[in-house]
C-alpha cells in the first residue's frame, strides 16, 4: 500500500458548548451533515492532557457543499480553558480556519446582515482572490476564501462550504516547509511574499511586517472521501518583527478552546508513520489499530509541526453512511486511493440536522 494523503477530513475545534456552536456554524458555513456525536472519555490523549484520562462530547459535522468537517470538542470533565495572553497573528499554531465560499462577496454581505463580527473588511489577498475575516461567539477567527472545487450544490445562503484549509503561524517557515510541503503534499507555491498586508491589518497583530507562503496541491486528492474533501489549501504565517511570539496553546490542554488540531484522512498509515519518522516528524500519538468513536472508527494518530502545532491523520475503518438505517461502510480491506461512488457520498447528506 501506497501513502495517500486523501484531504483535511476535518478542524479540530475546543468549545464551551457543542450545541451552541455548531449551530452558528450551521447558520454560517452550511456545516449540517452529522457524521457523529460522541461523548466518552479519551484515554489516549493524556500526553497533552496532563497525564490524566478527560471526558468529553464531539460531533463530527460536514458540508455537503464539499471541504473538511468540524470535530466539534467539548470537555465534560473540566472547564474548557482559554489562553490567558490575547492571541496575535503569529502567535504559533492553527491561527485561522479557512472556509471556501461560492462567492465571498455575497458571503460578506449575508454575514453583515446575519449580526456576525466581521473584522476588517473585504479585501484581496496577495493572488488578487477576495477574502474577508469573521469570529465565532467564541472569538475563534475564521477566513472565508474562494473555494477551490465543490462537491454538490446545496443553496445555503452564505453561500459557504466547509474547511478549505488553514492558516497556520511558524517561528520559520523553511523550517515547517518539509511537513507541510513534502508530508502533506502541499507542493505548489501560489505566493511567497514579505511584506505589510492590507488584508490582514485588522486582525488583532495583524498590523507589522509578514512572509506569506500560500501552499495547494497541483493533483486532485485520491481516496474514499477525496471527493467530498477537495482541494485544500495551507497559508504559512511568519512574523518578521515580533520578538514575543507564543504557542496558541501554551500552558493548556488539547481539547481547550480554540482550534486544536488539523486533521488529515490518510490511507496507508504504516508508510507514513515510517516517513513522518525519517523527515523529523514522529507520532506522539498511535491508537495503533481500531478506535472505536461509538458511530465510526478507525486508526488515528498525532505529530506536532516544529512549533508544537498539533496535525491528525485518520485511517478511517469504519463510517456511518445512514445511521437510521443501520448502512455503515467498511473500509479496511478497500483497494487504496479508490473514491467511493458520488451517489454514496451524497446520501450522507440526509443526515443532515435542520434548525
Amino acid at each position: 500500500m501506497e501513502k495517500i494523503i486523501c484531504g483535511i477530513q476535518q478542524m479540530g475545534i475546543g468549545v464551551p458548548n457543542v450545541a451552541e456552536a455548531w449551530k452558528w456554524y450551521r447558520k454560517f458555513f452550511g456545516v449540517n451533515v452529522k457524521v457523529f456525536e460522541e461523548a466518552a472519555e479519551a484515554p489516549l490523549m493524556t500526553r497533552y492532557t496532563g497525564g490524566v484520562v478527560h471526558s468529553r462530547t464531539a460531533t463530527l459535522a460536514l458540508s455537503m457543499e464539499g471541504g473538511g468537517g468540524f470535530e466539534i470538542w467539548q470537555f465534560t470533565s473540566r472547564p474548557t480553558e482559554k489562553a490567558t495572553f490575547n492571541i496575535q497573528l503569529g502567535d504559533y499554531g492553527l491561527y485561522s480556519c479557512k472556509i471556501k465560499s461560492r462567492n465571498v462577496a455575497k458571503s460578506y454581505a449575508y454575514f453583515k446582515a446575519n449580526g456576525a463580527t466581521i473584522i476588517g473588511e473585504l479585501h484581496k489577498n496577495p493572488a488578487g482572490k477576495e477574502t474577508f475575516f469573521a469570529q465565532d461567539p467564541n472569538g475563534n477567527i475564521f477566513q472565508i476564501v474562494e473555494g477551490r472545487g465543490y462537491f454538490s450544490e446545496t443553496g445555503h445562503d452564505s453561500n459557504c462550504g466547509g474547511v478549505a484549509g488553514s492558516i497556520i503561524c511558524v517561528s520559520d517557515i523553511e523550517k515547517a516547509l518539509p511537513l507541510y510541503k513534502d508530508i502533506l503534499g502541499y507542493t505548489t507555491v501560489d505566493y511567497d511574499v514579505t511584506d505589510n498586508f492590507e488584508d490582514l491589518a485588522s486582525l488583532p497583530g495583524g498590523s507589522g511586517k509578514f512572509r506569506r507562503v500560500l501552499l495547494s496541491h497541483k493533483d486532485a486528492r485520491k481516496g474514499p472521501f477525496a471527493r467530498l474533501l477537495g482541494p485544500t489549501e495551507i497559508e504559512l504565517v511568519q512574523s518578521i518583527e515580533r520578538t514575543d511570539c507564543k504557542k496558541i496553546f501554551d500552558n493548556r490542554f488539547w481539547g481547550d478552546w480554540g482550534f486544536i488540531h488539523l486533521c488529515f484522512d490518510v490511507q496507508g498509515m504504516n508508510l507514513l508513520q515510517q516517513e513522518c519518522e525519517s523527515k523529523g516528524f514522529p507520532f506522539t500519538v498511535d491508537s495503533s489499530d481500531t478506535f472505536d468513536m461509538g458511530e465510526a472508527g478507525g486508526r488515528f494518530s498525532y505529530i506536532e509541526d516544529p512549533d508544537g502545532t498539533w496535525i491528525e491523520f485518520v485511517e478511517t475503518h469504519k463510517v456511518p453512511i445512514m445511521k437510521k438505517w443501520g448502512w455503515y461502510i467498511n473500509l479496511k480491506n478497500k483497494k487504496p486511493g479508490k473514491h467511493l461512488p458520488n451517489w454514496m457520498l451524497k446520501v450522507m447528506g440526509m443526515n443532515k440536522v435542520k434548525d
